[in-house]
């Protein structure tokens, strides 16, 4: 397999996924580094032939297959490496797991990632595609902390959003709040059990991805 990666919430998630799995780079799989400041990703052709989007991460199979979008792009890895599973081993599970995955998709990473690209992203994403207005992004932003707010009060006094163990539930969560403090985001008021939640989580061996220089 090859994964086509840069910065980003959604490469790194993929990453950290891989690191779950016990997938190492460099033995199960090849890691293709794109600049995506300089826009490198929409710019070459080799790559557009493989995602015609231009969007990152991009899994290249064995047999020329590309997977696009980093959500389908993990389930792919847990259908092939089911073990350890962080997507459920029942119906009810992988549900509940999907549930919680889509509300924060839905919820927060929309809104979120609209608000940035208008506002601190605004430079960067202008030139590349259409955003919404600076007054648009503002409000964006206010309603990703509000949802925030929300996952903050759903998650409690917990560790994780579903059955009870580390899943790709708490992996999308834990990234998105990750990428946000790299713009210089900060955890809205009122979410000090995402702030444990966090810290919780950093300590894990795949947070490590975080830390790492691309």
């Amino acid at each position: 397999m090859k994964l086509y990666s840069s910065l980003g919430p959604n490469p790194r998630l993929v990453r950290m996924f891989m690191v779950e799995k016990g997938l190492a780079e460099g033995k199960d799989f090849e890691r293709v580094h794109y600049d995506i400041i300089s826009g490198e990703n929409r710019q070459d052709d080799g790559y557009l032939a493989k995602n015609p989007l231009g969007t990152i991460p991009t899994l290249e199979l064995d047999d020329g297959t590309c997977l696009t979008e980093s959500w389908p792009i993990c389930e792919y890895v847990e259908e092939v490496h089911p073990t350890p599973n962080l997507f459920g081993e029942t119906p009810v599970e992988r549900a509940t797991v999907r549930k919680w995955a889509r509300l924060f998709d839905q919820e927060v990473v929309v809104p979120m990632t609209m608000g940035f690209r208008a506002g601190a992203g605004r430079p960067m994403f202008e030139p590349r595609m259409s955003v919404v207005s600076p007054e648009a992004g503002a409000e964006l932003s206010a309603m990703a902390d509000e949802k925030w707010r929300w996952f903050d009060r759903a998650l409690g006094d917990g560790d994780h959003y579903a059955l009870g163990r580390f899943t790709f539930a708490d992996l999308i969560v834990f990234c998105f709040a990750n990428f946000g403090f790299t713009v210089g985001w900060k955890l809205p008021e009122g979410t000090d059990n995402l702030a444990r939640f966090i810290d919780t989580h950093n300590r894990r061996e795949s947070a490590g991805i975080w830390q790492q220089a691309e």
